[in-house]
């Protein structure tokens, strides 16, 4: 894998977010200030990506690839009209919502061989394991929210799941601390560890080299919090609300928040099949997500 690459997983915990619009234009947006991007479909079963593009009929899908009909991803890139913009159209072959693991694992690792600035991955809704499997892999995220309550603790919920599978993946030998990843689930039955505070206390008890691993794992948790359809001051502070709970539950304190300003135009190009950034590039949705883009670098 190149060392500069970057792959970055946007993740809508809850469908209807604008995960996908966002993910489309922020890749124009990257591919604007001179970056190599790839936009990858990997919401398995309800793919759409590529009508943002205005491709109706892909001449390649990642179908092609999960039935072998290529060697590797990169032979299913299809050109933009844009400079330095690429995507892989998702697929919808019955069952590819639910890849077995080896299919899994080897467009994991055709992932990593992609070449370009940025890898951007536009996953399903929820927290399915293909959802949290590909964030881990990626290592940095963009979690997608709307201003309301349901949403953000959606967000919240999601990232804790992830957390816990990531822990349960890297310690699946360790029956000690898979026993206490189990108790921890239960937190009415065990109040003791509700938060990860209280976890690391008694894995600390039971494993102090494993203690110290989920120490870093947490640390190196890289998010970033989108809230998207911001009307007022108000919205715009929501994403304390994740922020917070991350922090106090879940030892989680690095996770940054930017904001999406509401904006009509969204609706608009969508229906005209063609990204806000290109149908209207003065917009305010426009301005947010060519600050996120620089913000990213």
């Amino acid at each position: 894998m190149e060392i500069s690459k970057r792959i970055v997983a946007i993740v809508g915990p809850k469908g209807g977010v604008g995960k996908t619009t966002i993910s489309a234009n922020l890749a124009i947006a990257l591919s604007n200030l001179g970056k190599e991007v790839i936009a990858v479909d990997l919401d398995l079963g309800a793919s759409n990506l590529h009508t943002i593009f205005g491709l109706k009929q892909p001449k390649f899908r990642l179908d092609d690839f999960i039935l072998n009909k290529v060697k590797s991803l990169s032979d299913i890139v299809c050109e933009t009209h844009l400079k330095n913009l690429g995507i892989i159209c998702g697929g919808d072959i019955p069952g590819i919502a639910n890849l077995d693991y080896n299919k899994k694992l080897k467009l994991i690792r055709n992932l990593s061989d992609l070449k370009g600035d940025f890898i951007l991955l536009d996953l399903g809704a929820g927290a399915s394991n293909n959802v949290v499997d590909f964030l881990i892999i990626a290592k940095e995220g963009l979690l997608i929210t709307t201003p309301e309550i349901p949403s953000l603790l959606n967000v919240y919920s999601f990232i804790k799941t992830m957390i816990f599978r990531r822990l349960n993946l890297q310690f699946k030998k360790n029956n000690a601390i898979i026993e206490l990843l189990e108790q921890a689930k239960d937190f009415n039955a065990n109040p003791h560890l509700k938060t990860m505070e209280g976890f690391l206390t008694y894995a600390k008890k039971i494993d102090v080299e494993a203690s110290k691993s989920i120490e870093k794992i947490l640390d190196n948790f890289k998010s970033i919090i989108i809230v998207n359809r911001v009307k007022s001051e108000q919205d715009a502070n929501s994403g304390k609300v994740i922020q917070n709970l991350m922090s106090q539950y879940l030892n989680i304190k690095t996770s940054t928040i930017r904001t999406i300003r509401e904006d009509n135009n969204v609706q608009i190009a969508i229906a005209k099949m063609k990204p806000v950034i290109l149908h209207a590039p003065e917009s305010l949705f426009a301005k947010d997500m060519s600050i996120i883009a620089r913000k990213l670098l």
